[in-house]
Formats: C-alpha cells, structure tokens, sequence
C-alpha cells in the first residue's frame, strides 16, 4: 500500500461514513469517520518517506497504530496542529471532537448527533480535520 492507495481509502472511508449517517447508522459512520483520518495521516507520514530510502525502523513500526496523536506526531504534523487551534476556534473545536475517537469505537454505541458530529468534525467544508490534513498528504 502506498501513499496514493491511503489518500484513496480516506476518502473512501468518509464517503462511507456520510452514508451510513444519511441511512441512520451512526455506529459505522462514527468509526469510519476516525478511520478516515487514521489513513489520512498514514498518507501524510508515507510522503515524508523519501525514495529509495531505507526508513528508520521505530518510525515504521511506531507507524502501525491507530493512536491519531501519535500519528500526528509521526506525521511531523504536531507544530502546526497546535498552531491551527490556537489561530482557530472552529478547527479546535472539531480536533477535539475527532480526540474522543480511537479504535475501541468500532465496539461502542453512538447517538445520531454524536455520529453527525465527528462527520462533520472530520469532513466539514472549512475546519473540518481532513481539509487541513490534505494539505500535507
């Protein structure tokens, strides 16, 4: 899987999750939408992998995670989220929505409005997470 392979699934991934929401199952839609993000990040951090470079271990295998700060991290992306939350009420509020999901959702319930919520965090048109992610992947 590559980069490009990883920008595809992450689109996908929040396709998926607005449909499931448009068809009232906020369960699927909800984790799906953290996913998206998941390999959005995973896109970014295979850019940074430069060719034919033999990359450093811990960061290959640090990288098989779905802990989204520290893909974040990974991404070398931290200074500049940081910085958007602080520049950006609207972008903080839908980075702490995104913060309350992790891989553990897929075995929990959620709400409409909860799942409605972490959509539109990840997806909305202007602080939505994944508008600001692409600008790295």
């Amino acid at each position: 899987m590559d980069r490009k392979d990883l920008q595809s699934l992450s689109r996908w991934r929040l396709l998926e999750a607005k449909a499931l929401l448009r068809a009232g199952l906020p369960n699927g839609a909800y984790y799906l939408a953290g996913y998206a993000v998941e390999c959005a990040l995973k896109a970014c951090i295979a850019k940074s992998t430069r060719r034919y470079e033999f990359p450093d271990r811990r960061r290959v295998d640090a990288s098989y995670t779905h802990n989204l700060k520290e893909l974040v991290k990974l991404a070398r992306l931290e200074r500049g989220r940081s910085e958007l939350t602080e520049q950006d009420p609207g972008f903080k509020k839908s980075w702490e929505v995104l913060e309350l999901w992790s891989e553990e959702s897929r075995y929990k319930q959620y709400t409409l409005d909860e799942a409605t919520e972490l959509v539109n965090a990840v997806g909305g048109r202007k602080q939505g997470v994944m508008r600001w992610i692409k600008l790295f992947w």
